[in-house]
């Protein structure tokens, strides 16, 4: 089946999934289709300690998993460090150009093998308010990744998040984050560098009076009585990203 048709195929059935159980299914035979044996679909959270709505969909060896439960590999799984640092797909073969492959890594490899697993393929997946999550395409020990199908397995892996994000009541479920207009944005960004409100009036030329006055509504929208809450709701949200709030505005 040709790559876009493949994608738009699995798409119309996705979204049609009414179930977690009915979208690992799909998922599965997707993976297939494409050359792999395993599928692991979630958000970097310990699975014995998953958040309301935390998305977990795989077909690991269940010894594999049972190994996993504990938690202590997941802290230091460098798959999904790696996640951390980029926004595309990337083969686990090349996952030192994102983590030092020191000996535990090395050794977490070998252990996965040990188990069952071979070559993998994983695409990040970042969204704010959300654990950072990932979908892994993952070969059996043993055989190559089927490198044809990497593209393909990008675009699946992104629809079937989304998909599982939908199914477990994360997409729509807080509405849109707040307004604000371009000058209480100016102000957040420089809140959450650290500047008080003087400081951001001689930044911005405002009166020290409408910062302030910016600061307080921005932390009633939110409902917190703290700069640091309203920082950490800010960014959570996608109103503010990191780096802005790391150079101020026109910097």
């Amino acid at each position: 089946m040709a790559r876009d048709v493949l994608i738009d195929a699995f798409d119309a059935v996705a979204s049609a999934c009414e179930t977690l159980a009915q979208l690992k299914g799909q998922v599965e035979d997707a993976a297939r289709d494409l050359g792999f044996d395993y599928v692991a679909l979630l958000h970097h959270a310990n699975p014995g300690q998953r958040g309301r709505g935390h998305v977990r969909i795989d077909n690991y060896p269940p010894a594999w998993k049972a190994r996993l439960r504990g938690g202590a590999l997941i802290a230091r799984d460098p798959v999904h460090r790696a996640c951390a640092r980029t926004l595309t797909g990337f083969a686990w073969d090349a996952i030192g150009a994102f983590v030092a492959l020191s000996r535990p890594v090395r050794d977490l490899f070998e252990l996965s093998r040990a188990f069952g697993l071979g070559e993998g393929f994983t695409i990040p997946a970042h969204m704010p308010g959300e654990p950072s999550g990932s979908c892994s395409f993952v070969t059996r020990a043993g055989r190559a990744l089927p490198r044809r199908s990497l593209l393909c397995a990008e675009q699946l892996g992104l629809h079937a998040f989304e998909a599982a994000r939908r199914l477990s009541g994360l997409v729509g479920r807080d509405g849109p984050p707040p307004h604000f207009s371009r000058r209480e944005l100016d102000a957040l960004r420089l809140v959450a560098a650290g500047k008080t409100d003087w400081e951001i009036a001689r930044i911005l030329g405002l009166g020290h009076e409408t910062v302030r006055q910016y600061v307080k509504q921005a932390r009633e929208v939110y409902g917190v009585a703290t700069r640091t809450q309203l920082v950490v709701h800010a960014l959570r949200d996608g109103v503010i990203g990191f780096d802005e709030a790391l150079r101020p505005p026109g910097s």
